[in-house]
């Protein structure tokens, strides 16, 4: 994953001000950090370029001894050393984030200077390090002498007339010789007012032109760092499956915790305070029939309560509805009970996976909760519907606003994991003052 600054800064838009963009960008910090940037590139190319070429043509050459392993083990590590100094320039002179590739495993979790030379050896990733250190080198000898000369003649050709006065006090010609033939005694220079002036103005065109040549040429360098010395796509899949495998473990271990504690706190208290009262009535029955028959009918309105609670509880682990009849009549049942009104609409050609459909179930349960809690709202709207292969739900209301994914969100940070978990999206724009909408990417399968 790569992040890069704006085409003017530090920021994706630009400084506005007085002077138009295209006339102050050849002053902005962003085009002379790009400048030093193309200029160390090639100091810098030269060293890895040397370094990988002797290193591997030595360990190669020493294959046929035992040393040559290890010394083709010490190039690659030598290379990854280098992706760490060439992702810091990138980052301080481009503001290129580019993160750390995956770590060196040895297989099986074996440890060792053995194992671990192996596992240089098969890493794709230290080749593709290896690959820049050979690769930058051509790259860089173009990028500087493209750059060099665009900033030394535009600035050259921009100056002229400030430093024209040098060449008739000291070298004994009249302006800059553009063309000179001793044998024919051809010579043309830039003398007249009209060549100094024009000299001039080609000048300020290259100056204009630099902050765009190098943003073009920088952005290779960007590409060749962000592509070979970043970490892989599979390697970077495997690392959000993880994380992710994480969020739903947690989730899991929350939702089990949550169905103990109400089964402990509610049906269970009742059922035991059920028996207690059903063997005090069976004590009372000969003594006291009528105390019993009331001692009874509390036990009977307690076995009703305890019932609408296992009912509740299991409709929060999954409702019988969103089995039998879809999502659509699951979310008008769930909207139905919402304190405030909320105009559902569901357009699904077909039923999605029932993984899915129960995400979107209790997705959707979260935010209408939300709406009860902290919104403050008179009117609510729930659209479902699907677009190329996702299904969309967007749950808004006309409430104060000010809901947010970041801690403290009314559990918003806590359902965007869960929903990042299964590769979905959750994106809220709730304004102070609202109106607020939450909409949320799922896949179909």
């Amino acid at each position: 994953m790569a992040t890069a600054y704006g085409p003017y800064g530090p920021g994706s838009e630009p400084r506005r001000g007085l002077v138009p963009p295209a006339l102050r960008a050849p002053f902005e910090g962003r085009v002379r950090r790009e400048f030093l940037y193309l200029v160390i590139s090639l100091p810098v190319s030269l060293l890895t370029f040397t370094y990988a070429v002797v290193m591997l043509s030595l360990g190669a050459g020493l294959l046929i001894t035992f040393l040559g392993v290890p010394v083709l083990g010490a190039a690659l590590a030598g290379c990854r050393g280098i992706g760490v100094v060439e992702r810091a320039r990138a980052r301080a002179l481009l503001g290129l984030e580019v993160a750390e590739p995956e770590p060196v495993r040895a297989a099986g979790g074996k440890r060792g200077p053995v194992s671990w030379v192996g596992a240089l050896l098969k890493s794709g990733t230290s080749w593709r390090h290896v690959l820049y250190a050979l690769l930058h080198l051509p790259w860089a000898i173009f990028a500087f002498t493209v750059a060099i000369v665009f900033a030394t003649y535009g600035w050259g050709f921009a100056t002229y007339p400030l430093w024209r006065w040098v060449f008739p006090s000291y070298i004994d010609q009249p302006g800059i010789e553009l063309f000179g033939d001793d044998e024919r005694g051809r010579h043309f220079y830039l003398d007249t007012p009209f060549e100094v002036a024009a000299a001039c103005v080609l000048g300020v065109l290259v100056l204009l032109a630099t902050p765009w040549v190098m943003r073009a040429l920088t952005s290779v360098d960007r590409l060749l760092v962000s592509g070979l010395l970043g970490p892989s796509r599979l390697a970077t899949r495997v690392w959000e499956l993880e994380s992710d495998r994480g969020t739903v473990v947690d989730t899991a271990a929350a939702d089990l915790r949550r169905i103990e504690r109400d089964l402990h706190d509610g049906a269970q208290a009742r059922l035991v305070a059920l028996a207690m009262d059903l063997g005090l009535a069976k004590e009372k029955l000969d003594e006291d029939p009528q105390a019993a028959a009331r001692m009874v009918d509390e036990a009977h309105g307690e076995v009703k309560l305890a019932l609408q609670e296992l009912r509740d509880l299991a409709r929060g682990i999954h409702p019988a509805i969103l089995t039998d009849r879809g999502l659509g009549p699951a979310l008008s049942a769930l909207a139905a009970r919402c304190t405030v009104p909320v105009t559902v609409t569901v357009d699904l050609p077909q039923r999605p996976a029932p993984a899915i459909e129960g995400i979107a179930y209790f997705t959707v349960s979260e935010l209408l909760q939300n709406i009860s809690k902290h919104s403050a709202a008179h009117t609510a709207d729930l659209d479902v519907w699907r677009a190329e292969g996702r299904v969309m739900l967007r749950v808004g209301d006309d409430g104060r606003g000010g809901a947010t994914t970041s801690a403290g969100g009314s559990g918003l940070a806590g359902l965007a994991e869960r929903i990042e978990a299964v590769d979905g999206v959750l994106i809220v724009h709730s304004p102070p003052g609202g109106p607020t909408s939450v909409t949320v990417e799922l896949p179909w399968r």
